[in-house]
């Protein structure tokens, strides 16, 4: 009976003590049931400032690639814009010079009153009355610093930005310069535009054509 009771007592023992070494095995995760402190590292200060070094000159760099595609694409996008604007201005431009005059014959205004290297008067007769009072019917096309301005009779509104020149020149029926407004028959326009986020050696954008009078 005592020898029996003393295999039981071993066997309870020996429970015990396998429960204890998984249970610090578990509460230390070590496979190898040491404490943990014996087999982690020591971490230096050093350490720590070399680490933050190297993170802080990564985050830099990354930072700068970031900021720099970041300020391609503006300036892309600005150019972009610049150009489109400009070709639109120029069409606009041009087709009120082509229909400049326009009324009942004979014309009793004329069809340029003003011919000036960056300012224009243009007339037409939209409602055949013969005179040119109405709404719409006298725009200015001028320029004022860097922005290209049209009015037609309700102020000068902007029609671009970003303008570097604005040029016209006027010549005769024989392609002769002049500087009479009765002698216009041909318009020759110049507009160069930059982006308005690029420095003063920025690429420009040059737009020229010739326009004719089909009233006059």
């Amino acid at each position: 009976m005592n020898d029996r009771a003393s295999a039981v007592l071993g066997r309870a023992s020996g429970r015990n003590a396998d429960a204890t070494r998984q249970h610090s095995a578990y509460r230390t995760l070590d496979i190898d049931e040491r404490a943990s402190s014996r087999d982690a590292a020591r971490v230096h200060l050093a350490d720590l400032l070399v680490a933050a070094a190297v993170f802080g000159v990564v985050s830099a760099a990354v930072l700068t690639v970031l900021q720099e595609g970041l300020q391609g694409y503006t300036i892309g996008a600005s150019r972009a814009e610049s150009q489109q604007s400009g070709r639109v201005a120029l069409e606009r431009l041009t087709g009120e010079i082509r229909t400049a005059g326009l009324g009942p014959r004979p014309a009793t205004f004329a069809a340029i009153s003003l011919a000036e290297p960056t300012r224009i008067v243009l007339h037409s007769d939209l409602d055949g009355d013969g005179v040119v009072a109405g709404p719409g019917e006298t725009i200015t096309w001028h320029l004022a610093g860097k922005t290209l301005r049209r009015d037609a009779g309700g102020g000068a509104q902007p029609i671009i930005d970003g303008v570097r020149s604005f040029a016209l020149e006027y010549l005769d029926a024989l392609d002769r310069p002049v500087t009479t407004p009765d002698d216009v028959r041909t318009v020759v326009i110049t507009l160069v535009t930059e982006s308005i986020f690029d420095g003063p050696r920025a690429p420009v954008t040059v737009l020229s054509t010739r326009v004719r009078l089909r009233n006059r």
